[in-house]
């Protein structure tokens, strides 16, 4: 009952008035981010950072005093994202969006939940393991993503000659590669791992050995909103702290949790350990890890 009065005691504005005077929080999600976010068989969404997200959800019911507040799920891609949370169709993006300084400018972000790496995705006779590799072939990479600005930019510095096609999502970035169209796809690491490891392709389809970059991952809501920022910040350092990351952590890469029981055997990485234990939403990819020679040559260039 103490929530409830605090809610009523508390003048309301912003995300938390709407969600309050609508009774329905609107979650941004991904179809094909395994294990962040996707589409199941039998068409829900789940992943790693949905339970992220549903956890705030809770905190936002005690913070409102809500007996009851309903979750529509919305999808959103890569390149739709942040517009739907500038324009207030979407509260909390649950995915695995990249904190960048750039985008800090128009959207917020929840402390960091994961470190990843962008690697390449190729079939193994292709034998591609570098940009270099990838002279004069076509390349598929996810409009509106941190990795379509990064490679152009190395594109036309080094005269590779890369033909980059946009793909929609991840699922199609695959397809691509499997179906011939493309040499290889750029992406999270643990994506094109989970989506190699799901494919029919899977023997054929390799991921490769060193990072192109260092991408810190965070939940996605409205800038210039204190109220809601406590609560969702509050709620995700609940999580830290409490050591319940490890196992939402533990249930998404280390288990047999995804579509048709694939299990990633992904242990969590000192780099997300490390973010996790400092409870950070920096935006500076060298907080987290040393960056690898191509996000430096890129970074020199800023």
């Amino acid at each position: 009952m103490q929530s409830s009065h605090a809610a009523q005691g508390e003048e309301l504005s912003g995300t938390l008035k709407k969600i309050k005077e609508k009774g329905t929080i609107v979650l941004g999600v991904r179809d094909s981010t395994k294990p962040f976010s996707f589409l199941t068989d039998k068409q829900d969404y789940e992943g790693y950072s949905i339970d992220l997200c549903l956890s705030i959800v809770k905190g936002i019911q005690r913070k409102l005093g809500m007996s009851q507040l309903n979750i529509s799920m919305l999808p959103v891609t890569a390149s739709s994202r942040i517009p739907l949370i500038q324009n207030g169709t979407v509260d909390i993006e649950c995915g695995n969006t990249t904190n960048t300084a750039e985008r800090q400018n128009i959207v917020e972000f929840s402390p960091t939940f994961y470190v990843s790496g962008s690697r390449i995705l190729s079939k193994r006779s292709s034998n591609v393991q570098t940009l270099a590799d990838l002279r004069g072939k076509k390349l598929a990479i996810n409009s509106g993503t941190t990795h379509i600005k990064m490679i152009s930019i190395l594109n036309s510095e080094q005269k590779l000659g890369i033909d980059i096609v946009t793909s929609r999502d991840t699922a199609e970035g695959v397809l691509l590669v499997e179906t011939g169209r493309v040499a290889a796809f750029v992406n999270d690491d643990i994506v094109l791992a989970s989506l190699a490891g799901g494919s029919k392709m899977k023997d054929e389809l390799v991921v490769s050995k060193d990072a192109l970059s260092v991408e810190p991952f965070g939940l996605i809501y409205g800038k210039d909103d204190p109220a809601f920022k406590q609560v969702v910040d509050s709620s995700v350092t609940n999580i830290f702290k409490s050591g319940d990351i490890k196992k939402i952590y533990a249930k998404w890469f280390q288990s047999p949790a995804l579509p048709h029981g694939q299990n990633l055997n992904w242990p969590m990485s000192p780099e997300t350990q490390a973010a996790i234990a400092k409870v950070t939403n920096s935006s500076n990819p060298t907080d987290y890890a040393p960056l690898p020679k191509e996000q430096l040559a890129v970074a020199k260039k800023k």
